[in-house]
C-alpha cells in the first residue's frame, strides 16, 4: 500500500532533552518534502507545534485534529491548510486513524501512549491494518520496546510485534522504514 498521509501522535509539551524538538521538526520537514499529507492533534505547543510548523515550513499539507475540550489547553494551532474540531476525544482519535495510512508516534506522555496502545490494539484486533512507527530519539522509547517484546516472549502477543510496530533512532530511518 503506498503511503499518502500519516499521523503523528507526540506530547503538547517540548521535554527535557532539546533533541526531541530538533527530530521532530526534522521529521515534519522530511514528510512535507516526501509529499505526504500530515494528520496530527491540531495544537500549537510542544512537540506538536513543531512537526506542524516544519511542514508547513516546506510547503506540506497539514491537518489538525482537535477535540472541543483541548482547544485552550492545546492551543489550536491557526494556520494549518485544515482544522477538524471533534465533539470528544475519542472522536479525534478514530478520526485521525481513518485519514491516515500509517502512524507515527514520538516522545510524549500518556495521551500519546493512550493514542499509540489504542492504535496497537485496533491493529490486533484487525479493525484496521496500519503499520505504526516509532521515533525513538535518545532512547526515549528503548524500555517500551523491551516490554513489547517481553510481552510476547510472555505470551501475551498473537503475533510479533514487528509486524505492527517499527523503532527507528532518527527521522532518516523512521522515514526510509515507512518508504521501506
Amino acid at each position: 500500500m503506498q503511503i499518502k498521509a500519516v499521523t503523528v501522535f507526540c506530547g503538547s509539551k517540548p521535554g527535557a532533552n532539546p533533541q526531541y524538538q530538533r527530530d521532530t521538526a526534522h521529521l515534519g520537514k522530511l514528510i512535507a518534502e516526501a509529499g505526504l499529507k500530515l494528520i496530527y492533534g491540531g495544537g500549537n505547543k510542544g512537540l506538536m507545534s513543531s512537526v506542524a510548523n516544519a511542514a508547513l515550513q516546506s510547503s506540506g499539507r497539514v491537518t489538525g485534529v482537535i477535540p472541543k475540550i483541548l482547544i485552550e489547553w492545546e492551543q489550536q494551532h491557526t494556520g494549518l491548510t485544515e482544522l477538524i474540531v471533534t465533539d470528544t476525544i475519542h472522536q479525534r482519535k478514530k478520526l485521525m486513524y481513518e485519514l491516515c495510512d500509517a502512524a507515527i508516534v514520538l516522545p510524549g506522555g500518556y495521551g500519546t501512549l493512550d493514542e499509540l496502545f489504542e492504535m496497537l490494539t485496533w491493529n490486533q484486533l484487525n479493525i484496521h491494518n496500519k503499520k505504526i512507527f516509532m521515533l525513538n530519539t535518545k532512547g526515549y522509547y528503548r524500555y517500551l520496546a523491551e516490554h513489547i517484546h517481553k510481552m510476547e516472549a510472555e505470551g501475551f502477543l498473537y503475533d510479533r510485534p514487528e509486524e505492527r510496530i517499527v523503532f527507528s533512532d532518527t527521522p532518516e530511518a523512521l522515514m526510509n522504514n515507512l518508504n521501506g
